[in-house]
């Protein structure tokens, strides 16, 4: 009798949580003694009947929190890659995250089946000075190997105390065999944009939208435009960009349009899609625009290259992007952290969905790869569609384009060597932007 009033007991503080979390949704349903229900609600009394023999039995005491915290990871990571739970200390790392400024490596990771991958270094950060690159697989932490950790585990470990050591494992397609980096944590200060003029070209390097994205990057072109007697265009850099927030990918887009839709984001439910438009104002002043993507640019990259190629606004010169098309809402939970959980697929102004595809360039330029990464081929990101788990493409205009693993991602560190940017600055500076816009959005596929 006191064993079933321990499971019955469990079960119902697990139906609890469940309910409090749809509570937290806003998703209003009557339950009835359907066939659906019922077998919804055994499968809770069975986890409930899991958990109180693993907490019975176990050969050591267990963790009952860290035991519900990953059971909930569990359940998050087999819907997609990029759904979690942030338990409230991440939470609070996330939140200052995106506003520019935290503790630790400065390094874009993702993990896909138990394998923490390097999706890009972020510049001028630890990471990037130590050498990391894309698609390195960091296989322990200060000898602990990263097997049976969550990717929330692995970034709280890689975060800590500002000038404390860590050695990262790195396997390098091409090296042999795994060798050790020792990073030193710092203070991480994004400055989400930086820009220089480039003779008569204004050049503007977006490295992540956060918070401060838009503000700054109106900023600097006006600081620029009053520096320069003439602007004959502009190049926008999204190389690597791993993206953001929603709202400043918008605003972003939002500088170079004078009016149509943006970005359209589209939920389960009809009801759900919501659709953003631009405000009169262009902050060029329609002067010809160039855009650099490539296989580190995604997200809210995408969805700016995406807005501005089906507008014929710019012209999207490199390789093809990431292909992450999906809208990732975070849930708070109250004192429990919050829920990272994809709600939406966005979908750029003439209906395409870039999920698992990515947005292909109207001119592709590949750089010319330096000896070793043509041995290793690191240079080359696997893209969405090779994650496990990824979303399919769903609701597309036009038929079913197939899904396509990544490009290339290497950006030359000297200028003069970057092939794509110095492409780009030929086609402003010959006046040939035009010629290379893709058709009307209308006619797009």
């Amino acid at each position: 009798m006191k064993r079933r009033t321990r499971v019955a007991l469990c079960a119902f503080i697990v139906m609890s949580c469940f309910a409090a979390v749809t509570s937290i949704l806003n998703v209003t349903r009557t339950y009835s003694a359907s066939a659906e229900d019922a077998e919804l609600y055994q499968g809770v009394q069975l986890f409930g009947e899991v958990l109180e023999k693993v907490r019975e039995l176990y050969v050591d005491k267990p963790d009952d929190h860290l035991l519900i915290e990953n059971a909930i990871n569990g359940m998050l990571s087999a819907l997609d890659p990029h759904s979690s739970y942030l338990n409230a200390k991440n939470f609070r790392e996330m939140q200052v995250q995106t506003r520019g400024e935290f503790g630790g490596l400065g390094i874009e990771v993702t993990m896909e089946q138990g394998v923490l991958r390097v999706v890009a270094p972020i510049d001028d950060t630890p990471a990037s000075r130590a050498g990391l690159q894309a698609n390195d697989v960091i296989t322990h932490l200060d000898g602990t190997p990263i097997a049976g950790q969550t990717l929330e585990q692995a970034i709280d470990k890689m975060r800590g105390r500002v000038d404390t050591p860590i050695t990262l494992t790195i396997a390098r397609k091409g090296s042999d065999p795994p060798f050790d980096v020792k990073i030193v944590r710092q203070v991480i200060r994004i400055n989400p944009v930086k820009s220089k003029l480039e003779d008569d070209v204004i050049y503007v390097k977006i490295t992540t939208f956060n918070e401060q994205t838009h503000a700054n990057l109106v900023r600097q072109i006006q600081d620029l435009k009053r520096t320069s007697k003439s602007v004959k265009g502009y190049v926008i850099d999204l190389r690597n960009n791993p993206g953001g927030l929603l709202d400043q990918a918008i605003a972003v887009s939002d500088d170079f349009l004078e009016r149509g839709t943006i970005v359209l984001t589209k939920g389960r439910n009809l009801e759900e899609t919501q659709r953003a438009f631009a405000r009169p104002g262009d902050v060029t002043d329609g002067k010809p625009l160039i855009v650099l993507i490539n296989g580190g640019s995604a997200s809210a990259s995408a969805i700016v290259a995406g807005a501005l190629q089906d507008h014929q606004r710019a012209t999207i010169v490199g390789t093809r992007s990431f292909g992450k098309g999906s809208v990732q809402t975070i849930i708070p939970l109250g004192e429990n952290g919050a829920l990272r959980l994809t709600t939406a697929r966005y979908y750029t102004p003439s209906g395409r969905s870039i999920q698992a595809r990515g947005i292909d360039p109207d001119v592709v330029i590949e750089q010319d790869l330096p000896a070793q990464f043509k041995v290793s081929g690191s240079a080359r990101v696997l893209g969405e569609a090779s994650l496990r788990g990824h979303l399919k493409q769903t609701g597309e205009t036009g038929g079913e384009p197939k899904e396509e693993a990544g490009s290339s991602s290497y950006v030359p560190k000297d200028a003069k060597d970057d092939k794509q940017l110095q492409y780009a600055l030929k086609l402003v500076h010959e006046n040939k932007v035009s010629q290379w816009r893709t058709p009307a959005v209308a006619k797009r596929p």
